[in-house]
């Protein structure tokens, strides 16, 4: 029987609530106070506090699908399985069951005729091989072969391939049990498994033990609270287990291939794929708030949305019309689980149809530069690409006509530049751990609660939040708001927080519903399930508040622990978003 990645999302749901997990909601692309990456990039991401001890308000076995986008391969994209958007399943752990438990349900899940039911002679597993650092992992091996998985299908596997983390230069890590589903013909032989016969087997789930902590001089120590963290990515494994030969089969990414195919003047697989990504991955990060800018998960959203321009053109597609098309297909499809994607249709569709027209009219300028040369090198041709998004093809095209040539190893010489000036940049501003939660990433946390209040007091309570960023230097706070603040309104904002900063107000967390906290009038992220519960900080008083809002944590206890608080600087983030950094002394 065929199964749908709706299908497969609510068995993996049920499952785990049927062994006492607690469903928990998939978070934002835009990761919570983390100045270490930009998008939420795997299903622990948001989970990190509590992966390091912190107490997770839904208790110590937890379930749910999270929404990541993953960059890395972004130039693979269009073959038959890479994606930039794709939705992770997993069940974590806090302390709670390791091992045993995990490995016995995972089997479970996978072979049980009321679940999955995949015939054990399809699976196959690897597990840690061992090294200076930790002991071959036999425990995983004997547990996975009592449970009849036979011995030729168990392989020992180095770090590089069965080990997780740390997500920074320190942090939780730890062995993890990797399973495979065997897409070569018929049935694999004896002498067929991952380690001998790696094309034909594909990884369907990742279970990690965080056992270890990775400390600063590379040594490792035994965790207090061990955990289990487990990814099944569902487009994959909705595709192996259905026996299709690509994702572009699955879910919605076929709905968007059977559109392109029946609209496309010039239709070509390459393209269409490319476009079907990109879209999908767009749409949710328009729904998450993110707006194409020059700047950070901005840019990575401007940069998706040229390529699938210059795609669409390709293809034969009107821009404008296809973006309101696939959009709308996009949430019929998936609006039962990302109900947001009806709610901000129209803001979507306006975003990615602006940045459309904006570029449309950069490629023209762009072609007016060229038609204005007499020659092009490398170093021209680089420039035209850098400043109006022209790839160096789209050049080529347009300077063939002209008869002029490029130096293409000239331009790929400046195109390399520019990826290690990128790359080591970004290796600045994002080292450093997952979490840190030192006093003074605490204190600016803590201020980013006043200020967003302060904000919304002073310009309107169309304020919310769009993006944070801390880190022990400086917050970064990025709000709705159209207009540049004058300097009379960002005095005001520092006036408020600062007079609250000297009431010494007490800053109290407790537990609540999100029906809880929405009646005692929180604001935050009502994107979790109405009966679920949150963390809910308030400012104050319970009966008289300045600010109370959902939030993870963590925070100070008192708001005369700040010192004092000065925004440095107040400036465009992108489109109807504006950015303030400030600090705190």
């Amino acid at each position: 029987m065929p199964i749908t990645t709706s299908q497969l999302k609510k068995k993996f749901i049920d499952f785990f609530v049927s062994k006492a997990h607690k469903e928990i909601s998939g978070k934002s692309l835009i990761p919570e106070n983390d100045p270490t990456v930009l998008f939420t990039t795997a299903g622990m991401h948001p989970l990190v506090p509590y992966l390091n001890g912190e107490k997770h308000p839904a208790g110590k076995r937890l379930v749910n699908c999270q929404r990541c986008i993953r960059t890395g391969d972004i130039d693979e994209v269009g073959d038959n399985s890479h994606l930039t958007f794709f939705e992770m399943l997993g069940n974590w752990s806090l302390g709670d069951y390791f091992k045993e438990d995990s490995i016995a349900w995972s089997f479970e899940f996978l072979t049980s005729p009321k679940w999955l039911n995949i015939p054990i002679t399809m699976l196959a597993v690897t597990v840690f091989e061992g090294d200076n650092d930790a002991p071959k992992d036999t425990e995983a091996f004997n547990l996975w072969k009592n449970l009849g998985i036979p011995e030729d299908k168990i392989s020992f596997l180095p770090k590089s391939d069965n080990w997780w983390g740390p997500a920074g230069q320190t942090g939780p890590c730890g062995p993890d049990t990797e399973i495979f589903f065997y897409v070569g013909d018929g049935i694999p032989g004896k002498d067929s498994n991952v380690k001998s016969d790696p094309k034909n087997w594909v990884e369907i789930w990742n279970n990690v033990f965080m056992q270890y902590r990775k400390k600063e001089d590379g040594s490792f120590e035994e965790l207090a609270q061990k955990n289990v963290d487990t990814g099944m990515g569902v487009e994959r494994t909705v595709t192996i287990l259905n026996g299709f030969k690509n994702v572009y089969e699955v879910g919605v990414l076929k709905e968007l291939m059977d559109y392109i195919s029946a609209n496309s003047s010039s239709y070509d697989l390459n393209s269409s794929r490319i476009v079907c990504d990109h879209f999908r991955t767009i749409a949710f990060m328009a729904m998450d708030g993110i707006k194409p800018s020059n700047l950070d998960s901005g840019y990575i959203m401007r940069r998706l949305i040229r390529r699938m321009v210059r795609k669409f053109k390709q293809l034969g597609l009107n821009p404008i019309k296809a973006v309101n098309d696939m959009y709308s297909l996009v949430m019929e499809v998936m609006k039962c689980d990302y109900p947001k994607l009806e709610l901000m249709y129209k803001e979507s569709v306006q975003t990615i149809q602006d940045e459309v027209i904006q570029f449309e009219k950069t490629l023209e300028r762009g072609l007016k530069t060229i038609e204005k040369l007499e020659e092009i090198d490398g170093k021209i041709a680089f420039d035209i690409y850098q400043t109006y998004g022209f790839p160096l093809e789209m050049i080529q095209e347009e300077v063939k006509k002209r008869g002029l040539k490029i130096n293409e190893d000239e331009f790929n010489e400046e195109f390399k530049k520019h990826q290690e000036l990128s790359r080591s940049g970004s290796e600045q501003k994002f080292k450093g751990g997952l979490v840190d939660a030192s006093e003074e990433t605490t204190k600016l946390h803590t201020a980013t609660h006043l200020l967003h209040q302060a904000l919304r007091i002073v310009l309107g309570d169309h304020v919310a939040q769009r993006g944070s960023n801390i880190t022990a230097e400086r917050l970064r706070f990025d709000f709705s708001h159209p207009d540049k603040m004058t300097d009379e309104e960002i005095k005001k904002v520092s006036d408020i927080v600062n007079e609250q900063i000297k009431k010494a107000l007490p800053v109290t967390l407790k537990e609540m519903t999100v029906k809880e906290a929405k009646e005692k009038g929180a604001i935050g992220l009502f994107e979790s399930k109405y009966e679920e519960v949150v963390k809910v900080y308030t400012v104050g008083t319970d009966e008289d508040f300045f600010s109370r809002e959902i939030c993870g944590g963590p925070h100070m206890q008192n708001t005369s622990e700040l010192g004092s608080f000065q925004i440095l600087k107040e400036e465009s983030s992108s489109k109807g978003i504006r950015r303030i950094k400030a600090v705190v002394s």
